[in-house]
């Protein structure tokens, strides 16, 4: 029986990963700004499941839902970083108060996070810690270059981190999600800019209504992801890059083949610069 610590646990995402958890057998403590949200436990998995009410851009409140995880269970086996938002319109519309915000939750939020459990998983010496990060952490869109920012943040993160725990048993996965059928679209889950800029107007209004048309309609099916999830955690293996979803795929595939082609076309120059 494993016991794993999800963060963003109320809805979306990280509410199915914590059912899926529950139905595995395993135990959960699913955090949330507001855990109400979560429900009562399914039938039979009450013993299971602890909810605590966590804002991850508080650290005191950080680690003491850790504690109060370790209080219940005695462990951590699976750290999930999901809770996040969707920080969504042109750069030069968004506010730097408004940018700052969205790294207080999608990166330090994660950072902090992490930083508390690592020390159980270090005594432990085994772990699991899955990032959600999208499709906008490998590739940039417009519209979204503030959310791609944190993404890509996250991204670097896992990969550095995934090396320094590698030593004490400890997994590292960054999970890249493509459009999967939650409220992420839902004005409760995405913020666009602060201002309009009429240079940006026409683009603005486009990217936001193609968003809008896809809401509820993504390609990506949660409970889909969800066991995906729970594959990953009992593979022996763990790869650091996990693309999901068809369109991930896509992204991951084009980004692969346009590296490859930007480092033969600029090759010369590239290695011109040694001494």
């Amino acid at each position: 029986m494993r016991t794993w610590f999800i963060t963003g646990a109320n809805r979306g995402l990280g509410l199915e990963i914590a059912l899926a958890a529950l139905e595995a057998g395993d135990n959960v403590i699913a955090t949330a700004r507001n855990p109400q949200q979560i429900g009562e436990a399914p039938e039979g998995f009450a013993d299971r499941l602890h909810t605590i009410p966590l804002d991850v851009t508080d650290r005191a409140a950080v680690d003491e839902a850790v504690g109060a995880a370790i209080a219940r269970f005695g462990r951590i086996d699976v750290l999930v970083n999901n809770a996040g938002y969707g920080q969504l319109g042109a750069f030069e519309e968004i506010a730097p108060e408004t940018v700052s915000r969205q790294f207080a939750t999608n990166v330090f939020g994660v950072f902090d996070v992490t930083r508390a459990v690592l020390p159980v998983m270090r005594a432990q010496r085994s772990g699991h810690i899955i990032t959600i990060s999208s499709i906008a952490g490998m590739q940039g869109f417009e519209g979204s270059s503030i959310y791609c920012a944190a993404k890509h943040a996250v991204s670097g993160w896992s990969e550095g981190l995934a090396r320094e725990v590698a030593p004490f048993g400890i997994k590292v996965t960054c999970v890249y999600p493509g459009r999967f059928r939650t409220d992420f679209l839902d004005g409760s889950s995405v913020r666009y800019g602060d201002f309009a800029i009429e240079d940006y107007a026409e683009a603005s209004a486009r990217h936001r209504q193609a968003l809008d048309a896809n809401n509820h309609r993504q390609i990506g099916d949660p409970r889909k992801f969800a066991a995906l999830m729970l594959a990953l955690v009992g593979a022996e293996e763990a790869p650091v890059w996990l693309a999901t979803g068809s369109d991930a795929y896509a992204i991951f595939a084009n980004k692969s083949a346009a590296l490859a082609d930007n480092i033969e076309q600029w090759k010369e120059t590239i290695l011109s610069t040694d001494f």
